[in-house]
C-alpha cells in the first residue's frame, strides 16, 4: 500500500468515526446565590425626603437604606438586639421615598441569613414608627411590601449580652 493510499485510509477511518450528532446541551447555569447579608448602617445626613420631624439634617442618626433606596429605616434602637434589651426597644422609623396609600400596612418578611428561618411582622398604617423584634441574633434579610412597592433591606441584630442563654 502506498503512503498516499494509507493516508487516505486513515482519513476515512477518522472521518467515519466522527458522528454528526449534536452536542448535548450545556447545563443551565446555576442561579446566582443571593448576595451576602450585609447591614450597611450609616450615620451621614439623612436624605432630604427622610428629614420630616428632624430639626437638622439627621447627621449622626443610624439609618439603613433599602436595596433600591426607596425606603429607609432610622434605627432609634441601634444596635438592634435579640432578644430585645429591657432598657431599649428595637425601634425603627420607616420612611418611604415613594407615595404611600393611607391605611396600607408595611408587611415585613425577614429571613435569617444562612437558614430557612423566616418571621413575619406588620406595621399598621404603613411606613412609620415601629418596634421590630426578631428572635435570634444575626443578619436578617427583610422583604418590605407597602402600597404596591417592594424592597429588601439587611438588618443585623446583635446578641443581647445581658440576656439569659436559654434557647
Amino acid at each position: 500500500m502506498t503512503s498516499a493510499v494509507r493516508l487516505a485510509a486513515i482519513v476515512v477511518l477518522l472521518v467515519s468515526g466522527c458522528t454528526a450528532e449534536p452536542a448535548a446541551p450545556a447545563p443551565s447555569p446555576a442561579p446566582s446565590p443571593a448576595p451576602p447579608c450585609r447591614s450597611m448602617v450609616r450615620t451621614d445626613a439623612l436624605p432630604a425626603w427622610a428629614r420630616t420631624g428632624f430639626s437638622d439634617d439627621g447627621s449622626g442618626i443610624p439609618h439603613v437604606f433599602g436595596s433600591s433606596g426607596r425606603i429607609l429605616g432610622v434605627l432609634f434602637g441601634n444596635p438592634l438586639t435579640a432578644p430585645p434589651r429591657p432598657d431599649r426597644a428595637n425601634k425603627i422609623l420607616w420612611v418611604s421615598r415613594l407615595p404611600v396609600t393611607a391605611g396600607d400596612p408595611l408587611r415585613i418578611t425577614a429571613r435569617l441569613d444562612g437558614t430557612a428561618e423566616t418571621e413575619s411582622r406588620e406595621v399598621t398604617g404603613g411606613p412609620g414608627p415601629s418596634i421590630i423584634d426578631l428572635p435570634r441574633p444575626g443578619c436578617w434579610r427583610l422583604t418590605l411590601d407597602w402600597s404596591g412597592h417592594t424592597e429588601t433591606m439587611d438588618l443585623t441584630y446583635e446578641r443581647n449580652s445581658g440576656a439569659s442563654s436559654r434557647p
